[in-house]
């Protein structure tokens, strides 16, 4: 009995600490990929979508090959059948979401872009409610037709003429982004191997494609401060900001973390707010909406953990 007594407490306190560091880490990448959108307009304003990526995944390969000789002495080998599952999903989740996100990002204003990216967690309560039985499934439903109705005045931006005044391909591909990171956001902590092993192969590909893309335009390397804004975009938003991010899911799941991530859009669209981008009354509306559903969603998701 006393025995009994006297582990509660360490697992209570084991499951504490880990929920501290699952929130430490996704603070670190919700502060991280806040900067993404706003850096990446900079860059794209004077260079090609393929040269940024380019930067961006070798800026990500190096970090995520440090991580890897730190971690060396981890994990067993695994079986290759065993690792393509996980490794497809970091290929989906890492090279398919920054791929089209920055397609998005040079084919529609940056800052509707980014709200469209991000509403990868509505698509992701969307999962639970097919997929898994949460506790308040017409409330968690409607939260997130609630975000979606703003991603569709964002789009239209209180326009006059009609909607779509981008180019169709962005709204496109910012929709195909957020359908990767939800993907790899539901399906990441499903596996045991660590976020370096899942990341590495995808960053690694990702420079080999973006270099032959950026080799087929045949434009100028950039050079100077350019150069290391790009760096810092693999570097920073996209390796350790997916680093954080995974290791964030793999200790807490989807609960409490989920709600910190959603803070992301509030972040990076005040920063792009205050560079001078701007939205019309009604696609301020809609971002509010999106904004308010991905927080919503989150707190839902986080209160149904805390009951089960």
């Amino acid at each position: 009995m006393v025995k009994h007594r006297d582990r509660a407490p360490c697992r209570s306190f084991r499951h504490g600490s880990g929920s501290i560091s699952a929130l430490v880490f996704a603070a670190g990448a919700v502060a991280l990929w806040s900067t993404n959108a706003l850096v990446g307009k900079s860059l794209l304003a004077t260079h090609p979508v393929s040269q940024v990526q380019f930067l961006q995944f070798a800026g990500a390969a190096l970090v995520f090959a440090l991580i890897r000789f730190m971690n060396r002495e981890g994990a067993p080998p695994v079986a290759a059948r065993a690792a393509f599952a996980p490794l497809a999903v970091g290929f989906i989740g890492l090279v398919g979401t920054m791929v089209l996100q920055y397609i998005a990002f040079a084919s529609m204003p940056v800052i509707e872009a980014n709200l469209v990216a991000y509403t990868w967690p509505l698509m992701v309560a969307a999962a639970v409610i097919v997929f898994e039985n949460p506790r308040r499934p017409a409330l968690l439903g409607l939260a997130a037709a609630l975000g979606f109705v703003g991603v569709a005045l964002v789009i239209s931006g209180g326009r006059e003429s009609s909607w779509f005044q981008g180019d169709l391909v962005g709204y496109l591909a910012a929709f195909g982004s957020a359908l990767c990171m939800a993907f790899y956001s539901v399906m990441v902590g499903r596996f045991a191997t660590s976020p370096d092993r899942l990341l590495l192969p995808s960053s690694l590909v990702g420079v080999a494609l973006t270099l032959l893309w950026s080799a087929h335009e045949g434009v100028a390397w950039p050079a100077g401060v350019d150069l290391a804004l790009g760096l810092y975009l693999g570097a920073g938003p996209m390796g350790l900001g997916y680093y954080f991010w995974s290791r964030a899911l793999k200790l807490e799941g989807s609960g409490k973390v989920a709600v910190v991530a959603y803070l992301t859009p509030i972040a990076s669209t005040l920063l792009l707010t205050l560079s001078g981008e701007r939205l019309t009354t009604t696609a301020i509306a809609g971002a509010v909406l999106v904004i308010g559903s991905c927080i919503a969603v989150g707190l839902e998701r986080s209160e149904a953990q805390d009951y089960v």
